[in-house]
């Protein structure tokens, strides 16, 4: 086997249909049975689409046109310049790229990783040998800690809460409404369904954290709840390393800042062709610096906005000064837009 890929979600999927495609033997490991869900925005950004798009992949969803910011009476709007992004649920989008890879004849077994081992010629897992192993196994990915390359970070502790609600969009962008201490994300995923996700550092109940904005929780009432409330968090993660001997982090297994900019799809999805293009080469080493590279405008921006967003003077005045500064807006909601590295 050429590649074993542990973890079947978006990054794991992807890694293997690229790897597919580059005529490598494949295969993925998914302890998980079934449509896989995950607590998350669920707003593709365009180029989270262009990349689907040119994988053959096309899950349906519902047109994004941008994203607005809102505080009180206070609200920025930006479009998209690189045409739509798309609201798609984690378990429509799931579906759509393991039928994709079946397709491409990869074999997807559920199984579960307790034992990883390398040597010169390549990585043995659970007695399973491969030339190398891309683990993307997740934001607390066990094989990160397995290997060493985990390193604690003493961060304030963000978590994400996610429902739906049966209900028809009231706006084609993703509105991320502000509040002291959270920010509620709202992105339509089909015409009649909408996803409200909330960040904090804050504990409590997800219907606690909501009464912090009165105005989305007025335009919720009424609205029957469609799914129940899922979790994911701590967000912050940090690795020491992409790569470590013939073993490879992608998604989230690589390290995640936060969900702010909500480009966690997107960045999965440029990861995984970078690390088989490193298997293909036969140069893991590479995929290190490549990574930085396709991560390094998220890196950034997102540590810049959670630096600022943590004085509540500055956070009470950012939807404001993106109100009066539209053209700066624009320009940052742009740069997210775009595909990763580009």
């Amino acid at each position: 086997m050429d590649l074993l890929v542990v973890g079947g979600g978006p990054a794991g999927l992807a890694t293997a249909l690229h790897a597919a495609r580059a005529g490598l033997e494949a295969v993925v490991w998914e302890q998980r049975a079934g449509t896989l869900d995950k607590a998350c925005g669920e707003g593709l950004m365009p180029g989270a689409v262009a990349e689907l798009t040119a994988l053959g992949v096309h899950p349906p969803g519902y047109d994004l046109r941008g994203i607005r910011y809102v505080a009180g009476a206070h609200r920025a709007d930006a479009a998209f310049r690189a045409g739509p992004g798309r609201g798609v649920r984690r378990t429509v989008l799931h579906a759509a790229l393991r039928e994709a890879v079946l397709a491409a004849g990869v074999r997807v077994e559920q199984r579960t990783v307790r034992r990883v081992e390398q040597d010169e010629d390549g990585v043995v897992a659970d007695g399973t040998r491969a030339r190398h192993l891309v683990a993307a196994d997740g934001l607390h990915s066990p094989i990160r800690r397995a290997l060493g390359l985990h390193r604690p970070r003493r961060a304030p502790r963000r978590h994400g809460l996610r429902r739906h609600y049966v209900l028809a969009p009231w706006s084609d962008h993703v509105e991320v409404h502000w509040a002291r201490d959270a920010e509620a994300y709202v992105t339509p995923v089909s015409d009649n369904l909408v996803g409200v996700a909330v960040l904090t550092a804050g504990r409590g109940p997800y219907d606690g954290h909501l009464a912090a904005f009165p105005e989305l929780r007025e335009r919720l009432a009424g609205a029957e709840s469609a799914t129940p409330v899922r979790g994911a968090g701590p967000l912050r993660q940090d690795a020491s390393a992409r790569t470590a001997g013939r073993v490879l982090l992608v998604g989230d297994a690589a390290g995640y800042v936060d969900a702010l900019t909500g480009e966690g799809i997107a960045l999965a999805l440029a990861q995984a062709p970078a690390a088989v293009r490193a298997v293909v080469d036969g140069d893991p080493a590479a995929y290190e610096r490549e990574w930085r590279r396709l991560t390094r405008r998220y890196r950034r921006l997102t540590r810049a906005l959670l630096g600022a967003t943590r004085v509540p003077p500055l956070r009470a005045a950012l939807v404001p000064a993106a109100q009066r500064l539209p053209r700066l807006f624009s320009a940052a909601v742009d740069a997210l837009a775009r595909p990763p590295g580009t």
